[in-house]
């Protein structure tokens, strides 16, 4: 089996082995490059991109509905923005190793970054500051973007962050802007058919700091998982599960199915098994006192979701996930944080 999957390496539009080395370089020198390139074009309005609703905030102590916890758009420029400006660039945290979403293609000259992410960021950036590439792009493992924020290293993370209640005590997020779930991918000979009881006994990897991880082990505490599967195995970044799973050290990934439909798309040795098990939305993820920016960014995906959303999708995720999107869109924003 061991072989079998290595073979992936030598596959497809580069190999997943040649995307690590490429990751890893990058990383290691905490590279950071203003990006030329982006997605164009626009995409037909959506019926419902002003159907907006804005409600009262949730009761304290509670999280009901985390991606509605966001405050309703703005136009405005606060003490945020204004420090945003006078940098004159837009600093944002990202992923680059994962494919299609924020990754840099070898086999491309200068392998930048492109991917369903990246146009995101380059409408923010064309929004606040008039000019989309003025962008600073800084490459986040899955495990530090909370503290990438915090710290103040990055304006923001758009980086297929999912919002969670737990989330939103350390940082604001956006309204969603994408609509997925967790799920199982494995080998196509493995013997793993989804989430469920033939999971009993194999190790299972996942992100460090990811909402699968939480998810297995609160799902394992609850006896919803069962309680000999492994979830031991758990890495910086996503793409290194992939790897792992190909060397054989792992029996199956869990992750955001629409990550792991494109990791399936890099190698054709692996699928994903069952159906998704949760339902998750991602936001751009910033800084809990930087209202001005949430809010403006909010007002920008009203507008994006309309006339930039759907060419998006089509050039970067219709391969992987398919043509019809509408199982992606997140539903019509509501914007119940009122402080």
């Amino acid at each position: 089996m061991r072989l079998r999957h290595l073979r992936a390496e030598l596959r497809g539009w580069g190999g997943v082995g040649a995307m690590a080395v490429v990751c890893a370089l990058a990383l290691a020198c905490a590279l950071l490059l203003p990006l030329t390139q982006r997605g164009g074009g626009s995409a037909p309005a959506r019926d419902d991109a002003s159907g907006v609703a804005v409600g009262t905030q949730a009761r304290a102590g509670t999280c009901a509905a985390p991606e509605k916890q966001t405050p309703a758009p703005s136009a405005a420029d606060g003490p945020t923005i204004a420090r945003i400006k006078a940098k004159g660039k837009l600093v944002v945290g990202v992923d680059q190793n994962s494919y299609r979403w924020g990754y840099r293609d070898p086999n491309k000259k200068g392998a930048q970054l492109e991917g369903f992410d990246i146009d995101l960021v380059h409408a923010i950036a064309r929004d606040l500051l008039g000019d989309p590439d003025a962008v600073q792009f800084k490459a986040i493992p899955t495990n530090q973007r909370i503290q990438a924020i915090q710290s103040g290293v990055v304006d923001m993370v758009v980086r297929t962050m999912t919002i969670t209640c737990k989330r939103l005590q350390d940082v604001a997020f956006s309204a969603p802007y994408f609509r997925t779930g967790q799920q199982v991918l494995a080998p196509k000979d493995s013997p793993i058919t989804g989430y469920d009881d033939t999971l009993a006994g194999k190790k299972i990897c996942t992100a460090a700091g990811s909402t699968a991880y939480t998810t297995l082990a609160d799902d394992r505490k609850a006896g919803r998982l069962p309680a000999s599967a492994d979830i031991s195995t758990t890495v910086p970044n996503q793409l290194d599960c992939l790897v792992r799973l190909q060397l054989g050290e792992v029996d199956a990934v869990v992750t955001d199915g629409a990550l792991a439909a494109s990791q399936a798309a890099q190698d054709p040795t692996v699928e994903l098994k069952g159906s998704a098990f949760t339902t998750e939305y991602y936001g751009v993820a910033m800084k809990k006192d930087a209202d001005d920016l949430v809010r403006r960014v909010n007002r920008i995906l009203v507008a994006y979701s309309a006339s930039g959303w759907q060419t998006s999708y089509g050039t970067w995720l219709s391969a992987t996930l398919g043509s019809d999107a509408a199982t992606s869109r997140p539903p019509a924003p509501q914007y119940l944080r009122t402080s």
